[in-house]
């Protein structure tokens, strides 16, 4: 593990813990060389779940794409990194269930419902993106159900 700081690569864990109920290790490092501590977290990754997109491809899930495009819907907004990771771990759960893959729409869907329980802008705004609407009355109309 680089440290942050002097990059060096040589350095010892100090302490590990359980995190996010046991999915997540906690470790405190310590950079040999220049003592900088740091913390870093290991999860189980899930590289073998395939996304399905709409013109029928194939490619891997990346945890990093989908949690760069949540961030960009809530710039700005009351949502902590915590938040972000209990959303994103919830619904990778819920997709690493089927083998054969999961759908782009459904990562959509999921996202913006979760989103939608979580910051209502932050929703608006990925799903003006995810649904690329045309004009302001498809905004008005989102808008809308929101509301209701």
């Amino acid at each position: 593990m680089n440290c942050p700081k002097c990059k060096n690569l040589e350095t010892k864990v100090i302490d590990s813990r359980l995190a996010e109920q046991g999915k997540v290790i906690r470790r405190r490092r310590e950079c040999e060389k220049c003592g900088r501590r740091f913390t870093t977290f290991e999860r189980q990754e899930i590289g073998s779940l395939m996304v399905k997109k709409k013109d029928g491809t194939f490619e891997p899930y990346s945890r990093t794409k989908l949690e760069n495009g949540i961030w960009i819907a809530c710039g700005k907004r009351p949502v902590t990194q915590i938040q972000i990771d209990k959303m994103i771990n919830g619904l990778e759960e819920k997709w690493s269930v089927n083998k054969k893959g999961v759908l782009s729409q459904t990562i959509g869907n999921d996202v913006m419902d979760a989103l939608k329980k979580l910051d209502h802008i932050a929703y608006i705004r990925f799903a003006s993106v995810y649904r690329s609407f045309k004009d302001v009355d498809e905004f008005k109309e989102e808008l809308g159900k929101l509301l209701q």
